[in-house]
């Protein structure tokens, strides 16, 4: 886990706040020493309350765009209005924290980006497993070859949802996939490329009262390598069988479970810090926080945001085309 750094608060305010991971964002940039909250706009009146009991302050959306002190902008909202309140926050001139699922569409998504890049300020997804060690030391042995020639890729990400969470990923032609895919086509995109075709498998499962595709797979394909995601809404207990896999000619790196996380890898050489045969590696990790870390460091420009804009670019697509929506 990255240490905060040592500087003067930045000042954040959320422009939503009704998405699933919000709170918890709330809560960090409250505790950390990296973070001033100035407060939160959520027009949903139940929502906001539950944020005013624990003492954060209710602001306006003029308020959070044309405070001149709030620096940065959490965009936190219903997945909808995500888009135009990325661009708004980064036409308003603040640096931004943009939750996932981040567009809709292509389109939304590159306007976003062009304001971010004429402007030259800093945007930061929120796909929660970008600091996930044992996801990060997967991709490391990876791209240092100790795995060899990489030829599948497989990522499984289920869920057990209500009727409210039903209805609104039922928005959305992705449904399931849509929802979730994200968090894991992230790592596999930025270590992968960008697949050269996507092939969405989208099924109603076991509940034919509501529309919502909830069985879901897409199979990714690149020039020399094949690899899977599957998201289903009906698993119980399913924490502990969220899975991530690397496969190559030289050995297997598996994330399993992805929180708490756990690395088996399993090599048919000693490679870097590894041993030959399988081997097991235990982290400690809380979601969220060192994502605002590392992203108040960028703000005061000790360091850069690691993901380029060709790599968000190719993940936003790819999560499009595995749901069968606009790419």
């Amino acid at each position: 886990m990255m240490a905060p750094q040592a500087g003067p608060r930045i000042r954040i305010a959320f422009l939503g706040a009704s998405h699933p991971h919000a709170a918890a964002k709330v809560l960090i940039t409250l505790k950390s020493p990296d973070w001033e909250l100035v407060g939160v706009c959520e027009p949903d009146r139940p929502v906001m309350a539950r944020y005013a009991q624990a003492g954060v302050a209710e602001l306006t959306r003029a308020q959070v765009l044309e405070d001149p002190s709030i620096q940065v902008i959490a965009v936190c909202s219903d997945v909808p209005h995500h888009a135009a309140g990325a661009k708004a926050a980064l036409e308003a001139g603040k640096h931004i924290h943009w939750e996932k699922q981040p567009a809709t569409n292509m389109a939304g998504f590159r306007a976003v980006l062009e304001v971010a890049a004429r402007k030259k300020l800093l945007y930061q997804m929120g796909y929660m497993w970008r600091h996930n060690p044992a996801i990060n030391a997967a991709l490391a042995a990876a791209r240092a070859g100790w795995l060899g020639e990489i030829f599948f890729v497989r990522g499984t990400m289920n869920a057990q949802i209500g009727d409210e969470m039903r209805r609104a990923e039922a928005r959305f032609a992705g449904g399931q996939m849509f929802d979730l895919a994200g968090h894991m086509l992230d790592p596999i995109v930025r270590m992968m490329g960008r697949p050269r075709r996507v092939t969405p498998y989208l099924h109603r499962g076991l509940r034919p009262d509501d529309t919502l595709m909830d069985n879901t797979l897409a199979v990714l394909e690149w020039p020399q390598a094949i690899g899977t995601f599957s998201s289903a809404s009906m698993h119980p207990r399913f924490l502990p069988y969220r899975t991530l896999e690397f496969v190559g000619t030289k050995g297997t790196a598996v994330v399993q479970p992805i929180e708490p996380p756990s690395l088996h890898i399993d090599l048919s050489s000693p490679a870097g810090p590894y041993q030959a045969g399988p081997q097991k590696i235990s982290y400690t990790y809380t979601r969220y926080v060192d994502d605002f870390v590392e992203l108040a460091a960028a703000v005061r420009g000790e360091r850069k945001l690691p993901v380029t804009p060709e790599e968000e670019l190719a993940v936003q697509e790819t999560l499009l085309r595995a749901g069968g929506m606009d790419a």
